[in-house]
């Protein structure tokens, strides 16, 4: 696949290897996202006193459906490790954006809230209902904190909502209500 490739080099010389490196990584992008549209690399030598050394700054902008992903890396005295640093982390986030795209990316459990609504603390499990009226089993087991042998009817309880084999179940519960809403 052919990049439109875009390749900037400020307050240096321009250079033939470090433009074929950057093609080459340029290339290799499509293998970890499959709808690369664009790309500009800028390399820039940053000013500093001659007594300090050089130092290079990499900014590597790619284009992608729906996204950008911009990185830059920065290193002293050797622009092919700034770029090689730059191009690793922009291949990381390609992978995590191709994979937000083809659904891979688990998404984040909401935390239900409600009352312990009955407790068999001798056999080792309860009973939470939401505020729907919705009630969900649970067993020592699933109790987050305090101790289970702490939890009493009526306290309030957060926790997720999980399938088991007889159905939805309350698991990671914990004492209170943490944050708005419920």
């Amino acid at each position: 696949m052919h990049v439109p490739l875009q390749i900037t080099m400020r307050h240096m010389p321009q250079s033939e290897a470090l433009e074929a490196k950057i093609r080459q990584k340029v290339a290799k992008l499509d293998e970890f996202h499959p709808n690369v549209t664009g790309c500009h690399v800028t390399i820039e030598e940053q000013r500093r006193h001659h007594h300090q050394g050089h130092w290079f700054n990499v900014r590597v902008a790619v284009r992608v459906p729906s996204h950008e992903v911009v990185v830059n890396r920065d290193h002293d005295e050797d622009p092919q490790v700034a770029l090689r640093d730059a191009f690793n982390a922009v291949v990381r986030r390609l992978e995590d954006v191709a994979r937000m795209h083809r659904g891979d990316v688990k998404a984040h459990e909401t935390a239900l809230q409600g009352t312990v609504a009955r407790i068999f603390a001798d056999e080792g499990y309860g009973f939470v209902t939401t505020r729907d009226g919705t009630e969900y089993y649970f067993s020592r087991e699933n109790v987050v904190d305090p101790s289970f042998d702490r939890l009493k009817e009526g306290v309030a309880v957060q926790f997720i909502a999980e399938p088991a084999a007889e159905g939805m179940q309350a698991n990671r519960i914990s004492v209170g209500r943490h944050g708005a809403g419920g």
